[in-house]
C-alpha cells in the first residue's frame, strides 16, 4: 500500500492514543513498548502463499518475531511486568486475503485441485490457533471483504460486475473464524476476542457509497489497465487527483479514507460491525495477565 495511506491498524492506534505502529524491521528501544507492527505484504496464513514475491514474512514467522521481542524487552520490563504490559495490549490480526489472491485463485498453484472452499477455510483457520501460544489477552480479527469486487477481479470479468464466485468462496473462512471466536471467549474467560465483520462493511459502502462521500467504486485510484486494476501501483507512478472518492487505491487495497471509515466502525461500532464488543469497549475491559 502506498505510504500515504492510513492502514486500518494504524487508525485503531491513533484512536487509542498510541504513536504510529513501526515495522518490526525499523523498531527499536523503547519504540516497542508502544506496540509493533509486524505485517508483510503478500503474506498469508499459509507458509507457502505469496511465494511468487521475494521478502514475504508469513503468518508462522510473523508469530516467532512477536516471541524475538519479548525477548528483547523481558529483561528492562521483567516477567511481572511484562506480562501486565501484555495482558493489557491489544492483538490485531487481519489476514486471509493473500492465502485466497496470491494462492488459492493463482494458476501456478495447486491448491484450488487439492481443496474446496470449506476445506480451505478449515485449513487457514486451523493455523489461527497459534494465536493461543502468545499469551496474549485481547485480540481483534478481521475477516474478508467483498473480494469479488475487487479491481483486480474486476478487471478479469467481461461483464465488469463483481464476481459473486470470488464472494461465496471465503465466506466458509468468515464463518469459520466467528465460530472460532465464540468457542475462545467460552472456553478461554481470561481472555476476550472479537471479529470485524469487513464483509458487512463493505457490503454497505458498496450500496451507499454515495452517502459516505465516495464516488468511485469499481477502478483503482493508482493501476493500469482495465478497471485500473490489471497492474499494480508502480514506482513514481501518478495516483488519482481525488483518492478520497475512490474506494481503492490499487487492484487489492482500499484507501485511506476507506480505512478510516471501517476504523472508526470496528472502533466506537455496534454487534453489526464488530463483535462482541468494540475496540474501545476491549481497551478499557479489565483482564488480569496469567
Amino acid at each position: 500500500m502506498s505510504s500515504s495511506s492510513l492502514t486500518n491498524y494504524q487508525f485503531k492506534a491513533v484512536e487509542l492514543g498510541l504513536p504510529l505502529i513501526p515495522a518490526y524491521s525499523e523498531a527499536s528501544g523503547d519504540q516497542v513498548l508502544h506496540g509493533v507492527n509486524y505485517a508483510s505484504a503478500t503474506a498469508g496464513i499459509l507458509d507457502i502463499t505469496g511465494r511468487n514475491f521475494v521478502g514475504r514474512i508469513p503468518f508462522s514467522q510473523q508469530i516467532r518475531n512477536f516471541q524475538n521481542t519479548l525477548d528483547q524487552i523481558t529483561g528492562n520490563l521483567g516477567a511481572t511486568d511484562l506480562s501486565k504490559a501484555i495482558a493489557r495490549s491489544i492483538f490485531f490480526v487481519g489476514m486471509g486475503s493473500n492465502d485466497y489472491l496470491n494462492n488459492y485463485l493463482m494458476p501456478n498453484y495447486n491448491t484450488k485441485n487439492e481443496y474446496n472452499a470449506q476445506q480451505y477455510a478449515d485449513l487457514l483457520v486451523e493455523q489461527y490457533t497459534r494465536l493461543y501460544n502468545l499469551d496474549a489477552r485481547k485480540f481483534v480479527l478481521a475477516v474478508l471483504g467483498r473480494m469479488g469486487c475487487m479491481p483486480s477481479i474486476l478487471a478479469q470479468n467481461q461483464l465488469d460486475t463483481c464476481s459473486e464466485e470470488v464472494n461465496q468462496l471465503v465466506l466458509p473462512f468468515n464463518s469459520n473464524v466467528k465460530m472460532m471466536i465464540n468457542n475462545l471467549n467460552a472456553n478461554l474467560p481470561g481472555s476476550k476476542f472479537i471479529y470485524i465483520d469487513i464483509t458487512r462493511m463493505f457490503e454497505d459502502l458498496l450500496v451507499n457509497y454515495r452517502s459516505y462521500g465516495f464516488s468511485v467504486i469499481d477502478r483503482g485510484c493508482c493501476e493500469i489497465g482495465r478497471n485500473r486494476g490489471q497492474i499494480t501501483c508502480l514506482p513514481f507512478q501518478t495516483p488519482c487527483p481525488n483518492r478520497d472518492q475512490y474506494v481503492f487505491w490499487d487492484a487489492f487495497h482500499p484507501t485511506e479514507a476507506v480505512n478510516i471509515l471501517f476504523g472508526k466502525k470496528a472502533f466506537l461500532g455496534d454487534l453489526s460491525n464488530v463483535y462482541p464488543m468494540n475496540i474501545q469497549q476491549l481497551a478499557n475491559l479489565d483482564i488480569g495477565p496469567n
